[in-house]
């Protein structure tokens, strides 16, 4: 990645330095691609303020203008698709396909919501007791901290940045340290689309604790979405709790994939392959556990094994490539650390592809012999592995299925959209795919249940994660 791409800090509509700057890795070849502004607290407060000096005119703009902001902004990255694709790649590790779904997925937040700003309702009706008239306005809820994780660099930042201006916020986001470039891409074409200074702020940081957690201090700060983990989570709901400041929380996720008795088994596997491989696997939506009847288990780990034993293992820069690199070694290890200790619980790899030596790359597997309630069926894997259970009554498959903290999203396949759907509607999560292998949309209401989160991303409800209800009581 070279110098056209910005490695500063965004603040105010300008790119500024910073005295420290940190390296973003190539995770599939280890090669340095930039040197990015490593921000202090005293960097994420300045962006704070660029923020909160910027709220009253954006707030106070037309949405049909926050509106053709927005879309001019989505127009852009549809246009420059190509350039993002190829930073998300290259700080991500993933396949190229898998990168520019991203690309098309995030741009298409712009253009959504651009069409939520100029809808938001209110309500106007006399009082049942015919003393007052009810007037419901809802205004934007102020300054917005927005924190982002590795896996969609794109998706995620737009997801929570198109929404909040399409509301009259101003937002201060802080993306993750190992992919910051594309970050800073989006806040560059938000710039070319028009957005004023200070609307939009991104504070890069290897000391994230220390600088949300600052953030969430200022009084000027009234809303904080967060994705990522469960326990960064928690932390950062008893920081906002001190101030009580508004979260949206989409945390972890431990995904059941359930194949019904009576499925088909090739079409079971090809919605699984969607549902495992996007993103290679590290995403919070990915199936982690299979729960599949034990009439169909042998065939369906068979077909699967193969379906996996075909894909290419590489480079994304690689457009023939199917499955790129973990984002780190350190993730890498995770993932092969979580197949080591199944097999140490009486797992087998009854089988797996090929992964090229060097880089963080993982070759995809199935397993077989797994116990509900053995580490892997626990832990979230993040990537290209995928874990069997069989069972024989449908009662214990849901049983097993909701037990687990998380409840972000399940899958049902059946033989018949009718018995999926009944037995979709048991699942107790926030989400469900039935009979398809991704639920994702910019136009519905993305999150979970229990511990994967507070509140809604995307649909009619994301633009209301940053406004307020303001009743007025009018004698009329």
């Amino acid at each position: 990645m070279t110098s056209p791409h910005p490695s500063d800090l965004f603040v105010n509509g300008a790119w500024e330095p910073a005295p420290d700057r940190f390296p973003v890795v190539d995770p599939a070849t280890g090669e340095v691609l930039a040197k990015v502004a490593d921000a202090g607290v005293a960097a994420g407060l300045a962006a704070v303020t660029a923020a909160h000096d910027a709220l009253p005119s954006w707030s106070a703009t037309a949405p049909r203008q926050r509106a053709e902001i927005l879309r001019r902004a989505w127009e852009i990255m549809t246009a420059e698709a190509e350039t993002i694709t190829r930073a998300i790649v290259l700080e991500n590790g993933k396949a190229w396909a898998d990168a520019a779904g991203e690309t098309a997925y995030a741009a298409e937040f712009f253009r959504w919501f651009s069409e939520e700003a100029a809808r938001v309702p209110g309500d106007f009706r006399r009082s049942p007791a015919a003393d007052k008239t009810i007037v419901l306005d809802h205004r934007p809820i102020g300054v917005s901290v927005l924190v982002t994780p590795w896996n969609f660099p794109a998706a995620m930042a737009t997801r929570k940045i198109a929404p909040a201006l399409a509301a009259g916020c101003t937002v201060v986001l802080k993306p993750a340290a190992e992919t910051p470039l594309t970050a800073l891409l989006v806040a560059d074409v938000l710039r070319r689309a028009g957005v004023p200074a200070g609307v939009v702020n991104v504070v890069t940081t290897t000391n994230a604790g220390e600088v949300v957690k600052a953030m969430l201090a200022d009084e000027r700060v009234r809303k904080l979405s967060f994705t990522g983990s469960t326990a960064v989570g928690r932390i950062l709901l008893h920081e906002a709790a001190d101030r009580i400041v508004s979260p949206s929380m989409e945390l972890g996720g431990n995904a059941p994939f359930l194949v019904l008795e009576g499925s088909d088994v090739d079409t079971a596997v090809e919605v699984a392959m969607i549902a495992k491989m996007r993103n290679g696997g590290a995403a919070c939506t990915a199936a982690n556990r299979f729960y599949v009847h034990a009439s169909l288990a042998d065939a369906f780990a068979a077909t699967l094994g193969q379906a996996l034993g075909k894909l290419a293992v590489g480079p994304g820069t690689d457009r023939g490539n199917d499955l790129g690199a973990m984002v780190s070694t350190a993730e890498r290890d995770k993932i092969t650390g979580l197949v080591a200790a199944a097999e140490g619980d009486g797992a087998s790899v009854y089988a797996a592809g090929t992964a090229p030596v060097g880089g963080a790359f993982v070759a995809p597997a199935v397993l077989t012999g797994v116990e509900h309630g053995t580490t892997i069926t626990r832990e979230e894997i993040f990537g290209p592995i995928a874990p069997i259970i069989t069972f024989e009554d449908e009662a214990d498959a849901v049983r097993m299925a909701n037990d687990t903290e998380y409840g972000l999203i399940s899958y049902v396949v059946g033989g018949t959209v009718t018995e999926a759907l009944r037995v979709g509607r048991r699942m107790d999560s926030g989400m469900v795919a039935v009979n398809r292998g991704v639920a994702s949309d910019p136009a519905a209401a993305f999150g979970g249940t229990k511990q994967s989160g507070l509140g809604r991303e995307g649909g009619f409800h994301g633009i209301h994660e940053f406004l307020e209800p303001q009743y007025l009581a009018v004698d009329l």
